[in-house]
């Protein structure tokens, strides 16, 4: 009788171990700036989310005139404020701002990072280049993973033209993953490190223009 060794492959499996902060209470709109803060407090950045709002963050009330709803453009400035309920939130080149400003004060020059946009990059690349290397990816797709929907709608204070917004829009904190399911520390509703479907989270990003941020060494 010839015995057969049966090889079972591996999971893959990684998990990177965060503060964690939960949004709910004090920052209901706020998931952008939370993420971030929870990324520098990992590298040991002294910062709190109220610091890092008031701050870093650039923000664009929301405004009535003539019946129209007028606001800020999400591309440059967060819509709203993240403390207010009925505020909007921010896209990927608003936080990388935000974090760059932070890290010009909050690191010595012999521990210099950056903020990198990575938003269109393929989960793939995000998971060898950033998560593989111990480093969590600030990360866009939707409440609870909802589908998106578009509205509401205002005018750009700046330019005049129409803005449609794209609701369930939610930031998260990339930090692992396995076979099954992708890692986040998500600060709604203090969820914690929770794992969410992988197919599932692809389509909330793209949904969400596929944006992400995350930090690398500066060069010298």
């Amino acid at each position: 009788m010839v015995l057969k060794n049966i090889m079972t492959k591996k999971k893959r499996k990684k998990l990177i171990r965060v503060p964690y902060i939960d949004q709910t209470k004090e920052w209901p709109t706020g998931c952008e700036s939370v993420s971030a803060v929870m990324l520098l407090q990992y590298l040991g950045a002294d910062i709190s989310v109220e610091q890092f709002v008031e701050r870093y963050l650039e923000k664009e009330p929301f405004f009535e005139q003539d019946g129209k709803l007028y606001g800020g453009n999400p591309w440059e400035v967060f819509a709203g404020d993240p403390a207010d309920d009925h505020a909007m939130g921010c896209y990927a080149p608003v936080i990388k701002k935000a974090l760059d400003r932070v890290l010009e004060q909050a690191f010595r020059p012999d521990e210099a990072w950056e903020a990198v946009d990575l938003t269109g990059v393929s989960m793939r690349i995000l998971l060898r280049d950033h998560i593989d290397n111990d480093m969590p990816v600030i990360f866009w797709a939707t409440i609870d993973l909802k589908e998106t929907y578009s509205g509401p709608e205002w005018i750009l204070k700046d330019s005049g033209e129409s803005f449609l917004w794209r609701s369930n829009e939610h930031c998260m904190l990339l930090v692992g993953y396995d076979e099954e399911n992708y890692y986040f520390n998500d600060p709604w509703h203090d969820h914690g490190t929770i794992g969410y479907e992988k197919k599932l989270v692809e389509k909330r990003h793209r949904e969400q223009y596929r944006m992400a941020v995350s930090l690398k060494r500066r060069e010298k």
